[in-house]
């Protein structure tokens, strides 16, 4: 026993719902006819893709292997990740990691810092704020 309800198709629609998943239209922009298809693009771009069987309300829930496999390979999540979205909205980790969540300096204040004389190194080891005073500093120097 997991101590967790039966997974079925409603609470795999949820879960792809409550974390922002993409529902996949048809090449004339409606719903797919096969089975419902969800994608989510992570932080390092790649695509995930699950399908949910018809009918979405069927009470049938999925047999272990199925599960397993939808769990692992499709939506990448343990089934406590999955179980907290669903019942708790409490989104899974995919992969977000401190580099993307960082602030990130504009591309044209490193371009211009570079440009300065400053050394690549030291530009991306800088905070927004630490750029933004250095390069108001070359700006405000006097010109020989």
């Amino acid at each position: 026993m997991t101590g967790f309800p039966a997974p079925n198709r409603k609470a795999h629609r949820d879960f792809c719902r409550i974390e922002g998943w993409t529902e996949v239209k048809n090449a004339t922009g409606g719903s797919v006819r096969h089975h419902p298809t969800f994608e989510l693009v992570l932080p390092d771009s790649t695509v995930l893709r699950t399908h949910i069987s018809h009918p979405v309300s069927s009470k049938e829930t999925y047999g272990k292997g199925v599960w397993a496999t939808i769990l692992t390979a499709q939506l990448r999540v343990t089934e406590e990740e999955f179980w907290a979205c669903v019942e708790h909205q409490v989104l899974p980790n995919h992969g977000a990691s401190a580099r993307l969540t960082r602030t990130t300096l504009p591309a044209a204040l490193v371009h211009q810092l570079i440009m300065a004389g400053i050394p690549e190194r030291d530009v991306l080891a800088m905070n927004r704020d630490q750029a933004i005073a250095t390069m108001t500093e070359i700006w405000s120097a006097p010109k020989d």
